[in-house]
């Protein structure tokens, strides 16, 4: 458990999104993104979320910035509860809550030279045109992008893809944000440009103290960046504890088979270890299983599995899990 205070944290949050079969019809079904969510991120650390594509991670890291609303739940932000402000308070608010895409190319406004791109936040702030270009030089140099005078008057699609997450990264940066979302920011990277952006983000995040929510479905990356880490599946968190006890104790099945699969330097280890292969697709959010959601694929379901819906119990200090597996007493 961590000794840092909590900045962030989401309780029972929830995401259900409509569904309609014509215009005019009345949506009868919903897409369970995110089912009851509760994750906290602590000041100056990295918490990652990790999860199969389509569980709701990136759902997640949006109602955290409130650039989607829930259906339900609380997010607080620094004690205060950021879906109940509004107006003024809103905005300066998310000053301090900044998002990093993943698809540099789509979130770059491709009209746009670089310069134009890192001084909008300044001018959505209110500031004088002057400021941020005096500091988009600043900003360049901050990531890496020297000297910043052969990328201002640049197009994105004059970049390549790992100077266009730099980019993506000072924008995030430009308004001092005290949290960051980073939304699987590496994974479209080849691996030596990949290494250099966790690098930058590991020395700007001890340079500005910076809070990282790190979405991704690679585990190697979780493991060499978090410090504590939530494992989601279908719209729930099933597993979460600090980066060392989830990886060397893994407790849920589904983390299990995830850790599995993550390549291993060393030859010899690689080919004696058993990799656990998970049988079927991952479920459709729009009709979850009953009781636990990941019974139709797990290979330890018990009868009660289909029927009871597990809760996310502390079994290790600092160790949850949501499994009947670990049923019992804490530690």
């Amino acid at each position: 458990m961590s000794e840092h205070s909590i900045i962030l944290e989401a309780i029972e949050l929830k995401k259900h999104f409509p569904l309609r079969e014509g215009f005019f019809a009345r949506a009868t079904r919903a897409v369970h993104a995110v089912d009851g969510v509760n994750l906290v991120l602590y000041e100056g650390e990295t918490t990652a979320l990790v999860g199969e594509s389509g569980c709701g991670k990136s759902t997640t890291g949006k109602l955290l910035l409130r650039l989607i609303e829930p259906t339900s739940g609380q997010v607080r932000f620094m004690g205060r509860d950021l879906l109940r402000v509004e107006g003024g308070e809103l905005l300066q608010l998310r000053q301090q809550l900044q998002i990093i895409f993943q698809d540099t190319l789509a979130s770059l406004n491709p009209r746009k030279t670089i310069l134009q791109i890192l001084t909008k936040p300044f001018s959505l702030r209110g500031d004088q045109k002057a400021d941020g270009t005096r500091q988009a030089p600043e900003l360049l140099e901050l990531v890496g992008l020297s000297p910043p005078h052969l990328y201002l008057n640049r197009h994105p699609h004059e970049l390549s893809g790992g100077q266009r997450q730099r980019v993506g990264i000072a924008r995030a940066l430009a308004l001092h944000p005290k949290v960051v979302v980073a939304d699987e920011p590496v994974s479209a990277l080849d691996m030596s440009v990949k290494a250099q952006i966790l690098a930058l983000m590991k020395r700007l995040q001890a340079q500005f103290k910076l809070s990282y929510l790190f979405i991704t479905h690679d585990l190697s990356v979780a493991r060499s960046l978090a410090t504590q880490v939530g494992v989601m599946y279908l719209g729930l968190i099933v597993e979460q504890g600090s980066v060392e006890e989830l990886f060397s104790n893994p407790l849920h099945p589904y983390t299990q088979a995830l850790l599995s699969s993550v390549p291993i330097p060393n030859p010899r280890l690689a080919r004696n270890r058993k990799t656990m292969i998970l049988k079927g697709d991952l479920p459709s959010p729009i009709d979850p299983p009953k009781g636990c959601r990941f019974h139709t694929r797990c290979p330890m379901a018990m009868a009660r599995c289909s029927a009871e819906e597990p809760v996310l119990r502390e079994k290790e200090l600092g160790h949850s899990v949501a499994c009947f597996l670990h049923e019992g007493s804490t530690s």
